[in-house]
């Protein structure tokens, strides 16, 4: 499978959200940067990740940028994954981001995700900027050397391009039906 490489054009997509509501990419085109990031309940590098990715989106929501959530894995495998189970996480953890069900796994498999969490930025003009993981040590958050996303949306907000625009994303597999 391939996967969009930066410099590519996102993809665009229309998917339910927990708050019950229809999100497509071109409601967030206001935005100065978006980063989607393939996630799903159950797998332990999410949950690791997880409060980093609600404080990044509190840290730069007045920055003019967006964090959306996609689960794309196979509830009928995982009923942790359920929709159902996603709203009630969701709601656990106080999500500031939307958290989207790809349940057809469709926009997983335009964009090429493998990974969860893998994260695509993309800029205001839908270019993905930075492709990869969240950081560099899901275990141990005061351990982190580097802040994949937090230096792409830096540089990104700067008009400047990432000093790493990929990395291997870290995490389970998404699960495919």
């Amino acid at each position: 499978m391939t996967h969009l490489k930066p410099g590519d054009k996102a993809i665009p997509f229309t998917l339910p959200g927990v708050d019950d509501r229809q999100h497509a990419l071109a409601d967030y085109a206001d935005k100065e940067a978006v980063a989607i990031i393939f996630s799903c309940n159950h797998c332990p590098y999410v949950r690791a990740w997880e409060d980093r990715m609600i404080q990044i989106q509190a840290d730069y929501a007045d920055k003019g940028v967006q964090l959306i959530a996609i689960n794309a894995n196979d509830a009928r495998k995982y009923p942790d994954d359920s929709f159902p189970n996603m709203k009630k996480r969701a709601q656990e953890k106080g999500f500031n981001f939307p958290y989207l069900y790809d349940e057809t796994q469709e926009i997983a498999r335009a964009y090429g995700a493998e990974r969860t969490p893998e994260v695509f930025l993309f800029d205001k003009s839908g270019v993905l900027r930075y492709h990869g993981a969240i950081d560099d040590n899901y275990e141990n958050p005061n351990a982190v050397r580097s802040h994949y996303l937090r230096e792409a949306l830096d540089a990104v907000l700067a008009g400047q391009s990432p000093p790493t625009v990929e990395t291997p994303p870290v995490g389970c597999t998404i699960k495919w039906k």
